[in-house]
C-alpha cells in the first residue's frame, strides 16, 4: 500500500516528465526547467525501482539527452535546455562539474539491469568509455583518486575542493555498476585499488606507502567518520552526509568507522531541530576563515548562509541516500525514522503550511523552507527509500 508521501512524491515525478527527459522541478525557474544530469538520473533511478512505465521511459530519455550533448573529451553535461528547438549545453558555471559522469554511467547501468534493454547499453558504450577514460585522466597523478576542483560537483556554491570523498564514492558506484554488466580484470583490479585509496586516505588510519598525504591526515583532527576532503593543504574534517552516505551505501569496509558513523549520525540528529542530517557539518560562520571563500563562491546571489543550503542546510534528498545507506547496514528501524522525517519535510509548505512543497532544502536551525519548491529530487527521496524499506528492488553497484 503505497502512502500519501508516496503518491504525492510519485505525481511530482510525473509533472516533471518531458520528451527529453526529467526536469528539476515542476516549478516555473528558468533554470531548473532543464535536464540536469545529477537531478535526472536520482529520479531516473527512483523511477526504476517504482517501475512506472512513463518515469521509466522519461529516464531513458534523460540519459540519451545527456549522451548526445557529452563534450568530446568525455565531459557529461551539468544541465541541457532547449530553447525554441536550439539545444543549449551547460557543464558549469564557474567550473565544471566532476560528479556528471559518475552519475550518467550509474543511471545508464542501473537502467539496463533493471530494463534488460541491452541494446541500449550499446549505444551507451562509446559515451561510457570516454567519460570513464576522463575520470581516469582527472586523477592527475595516476594514484587512483580523482581530483575535483572547488565548485566541481553537488556542492556547487560551497568551499570543498581536492580529492573529495562524494566524488570518489561516486566514481566506485560508477564502476562497480559497469562491472556488473561489462566484466573486465582490468577493472576489477581498478574498483580494488580505489577501494583501497579510499579506505586508507579519508580516516585516520596506520601510516603506510600508499597514503596520499600522511602528513597532513596525521595534522587533522580525528573524527568518528569518513572525512570530507583533502588536497595539499590540508584535510577538510566537515562531515559531508553525501558523502557519508555514499560510502555506507558502497559498503566501504572498515567495520570500527562505520559503526562510529552511525553512532555519530544518530547522536547529530537528537541535537537538531529537523532530527535530520545537515549537507555539511559544522557551518561555516561569518568571521571564520573560509567564510571570504565562501561569500565570493557564487555567479548570481550569495545563498549559503549559516544553516541554508550547502553551508549546514538539510536536503531530503541527501537524507533519502543516508537512509539507504542505513538499510544497506541493516539499520532498518533508523532508515525508517529518516523516511518518516524526510516525508514530513516534503509536505512542509511556506508559513508552515501543510501541502507538499517538495522544497529544495531547510534551515537546519530555524526549519525554514529554502530554496525552489517542488524539487524533483526532493520527491525522488521518498521513492528511493520508501522501495529500498521494501526490500524488493535495490540499485546495482
Amino acid at each position: 500500500m503505497k502512502t500519501e508521501a508516496y503518491i504525492n512524491a510519485k505525481q511530482l515525478l510525473h509533472s516533471v516528465c518531458t520528451e527529453k527527459g526529467f526536469l528539476a522541478s515542476k516549478s516555473d525557474v528558468s533554470n531548473y526547467k532543464r535536464i540536469w544530469a545529477r537531478d535526472g538520473v536520482i529520479c531516473g533511478l527512483a523511477a526504476l525501482l517504482d517501475g512506472d512505465k512513463k518515469l521509466v521511459d522519461t529516464f531513458k530519455n534523460t540519459l540519451i539527452t545527456l549522451s548526445e550533448n557529452q563534450h568530446p573529451i568525455g565531459n557529461i553535461p551539468s544541465n541541457v535546455w532547449f530553447d525554441k528547438e536550439k539545444v543549449q549545453v551547460s557543464f558549469g558555471g564557474l567550473c565544471g562539474r566532476v560528479d556528471t559522469i559518475s552519475w550518467y554511467v550509474i543511471g545508464v547501468c542501473n537502467y539496463v539491469w533493471f530494463t534488460k534493454d541491452f541494446e541500449f547499453l550499446k549505444t551507451q558504450i562509446p559515451p561510457i568509455k570516454k567519460g570513464l577514460t576522463l575520470l581516469e585522466a582527472w586523477e592527475f597523478n595516476n594514484k587512483n583518486l580523482i581530483y575535483t576542483p572547488t565548485s566541481g560537483n553537488w556542492a556547487d556554491e560551497y568551499p570543498i575542493e581536492g580529492y573529495t570523498l562524494y566524488d570518489n564514492c561516486l566514481r566506485l558506484w560508477a564502476l562497480q555498476s559497469y562491472q556488473k554488466l561489462k566484466a573486465s580484470k582490468k577493472r576489477h583490479a581498478k574498483i580494488k585499488a580505489i577501494k583501497q585509496s579510499i579506505s586508507i586516505n579519508f580516516t585516520h588510519t596506520k601510516t603506510c606507502e600508499k597514503q596520499y598525504h600522511a602528513k597532513a591526515l596525521n595534522l587533522a583532527e580525528i573524527k568518528p567518520y569518513w572525512l570530507a576532503s583533502f588536497s595539499p593543504k590540508a584535510y577538510n574534517t566537515r562531515f559531508d552526509a553525501f558523502g557519508n552516505a555514499l560510502a555506507l551505501l558502497l559498503n566501504i569496509e572498515n567495520e570500527p568507522l562505520q559503526k562510529a558513523l552511525l553512532k555519530h549520525a544518530k547522536s547529530l540528529q537528537k541535537t537538531l531541530t529537523l532530527g535530520l542530517l545537515p549537507a555539511f557539518w559544522p557551518p561555516i560562520l561569518s568571521g571564520e576563515c573560509e567564510w571570504k571563500n565562501l561569500e565570493t563562491n557564487n555567479a548570481y546571489e550569495f545563498r549559503n548562509f549559516p544553516f541554508e543550503f550547502h553551508n549546514g542546510g538539510t536536503w531530503a534528498i541527501v537524507n533519502g541516500f543516508f537512509g539507504l545507506g542505513l538499510v544497506r547496514a541493516n539499520k532498518k528501524e533508523q532508515a525508517t525514522q529518516f523516511l518518516f522525517k524526510i516525508n514530513k519535510l516534503n509536505k512542509q509548505n511556506e508559513n508552515n503550511e501543510l501541502e507538499w512543497g517538495f522544497f529544495e532544502n531547510f534551515n537546519t536551525q530555524t526549519a525554514k523552507p529554502i530554496g525552489v519548491k517542488t524539487c524533483a529530487w526532493s520527491a525522488a527521496a521518498t521513492i528511493l527509500l520508501t522501495k529500498y524499506l521494501d526490500g524488493k528492488f535495490l540499485l546495482i553497484g
